[in-house]
C-alpha cells in the first residue's frame, strides 16, 4: 500500500490535470481532476462502496479524478513490479460502467489530447458527442509521450484488447 502521504501525481499527470482544471465545463469533457490521489484510506472507502464488498482494499488503484455522477479514474495496478506510469488507466463509473480506457499514462494523455475525458472513453451513452483537441493537452503530451502519438479510437481500442477481462474481474469482486 502507498502511504497516504506520498500521493502525488507523476510530473506529467500533473500536467495534465492542472490544463483539465481550467477546462471544466468549457470543452464537454465530464472529468474533474483531483488535486492529488485520493489517500488509501478515501480508496478502500470508495471501492468497498462501489463493488459492496466490504472485505476489499484498495490497494490496487490510484485514484485522481471522477465525472459529475461520481465515477472515479484511476490507475489499476495490475503489473506487478512495474511503475505507475506503466499501469493501466481505468474508469469505474457510478452506474456500473468499467473500462481500462488507457494502457499507461504516455496513452492517457493522448486520449485527453484528443479531447476525451476517462468516462468518454469508457462508454458510449452520447452518440452525437464529438471531442475537441485540445492545444494545451497536446504540447503536454508531446513533451512526455513524444513518440507515443495515437488516436483516442487507438487508446482505447488497445486498452481493451489489452485487458478484455476488466470487466469480469472487477464484477467478481462484487457479492
Amino acid at each position: 500500500m502507498m502511504p497516504n502521504e506520498d500521493r502525488l501525481f507523476p510530473a506529467a499527470l500533473a500536467a495534465a490535470m492542472a490544463v483539465r482544471l481550467d477546462r471544466i465545463g468549457e470543452d464537454d469533457v465530464d472529468f474533474e481532476p483531483f488535486p492529488a490521489f485520493l489517500s488509501a484510506d478515501e480508496t478502500t472507502d470508495w471501492f468497498r462502496a462501489w463493488t459492496g464488498n466490504g472485505e476489499l482494499n484498495g490497494d490496487d488503484f490510484r485514484v485522481f479524478g471522477q465525472d459529475g455522477t461520481g465515477g472515479y479514474a484511476a490507475f489499476w495496478l495490475v503489473r506487478p513490479g512495474r511503475a505507475l506510469v506503466e499501469q493501466p488507466v481505468i474508469f469505474l463509473g457510478s452506474e456500473g460502467e468499467t473500462g481500462v480506457v488507457a494502457c499507461n499514462l504516455a496513452a492517457f494523455l493522448w486520449l485527453l489530447a484528443e479531447g476525451f475525458g476517462p468516462w468518454e472513453a469508457a462508454t458510449s451513452y452520447e452518440p452525437d458527442w464529438v471531442p475537441h483537441p485540445n492545444r494545451e493537452l497536446t504540447a503536454i503530451a508531446e513533451d512526455f509521450a513524444p513518440h507515443l502519438r495515437a488516436p483516442a479510437p487507438s487508446v482505447i481500442e488497445q486498452a481493451t484488447r489489452e485487458f478484455p477481462d476488466f470487466d469480469d474481474i472487477i464484477m467478481a469482486l462484487c457479492p
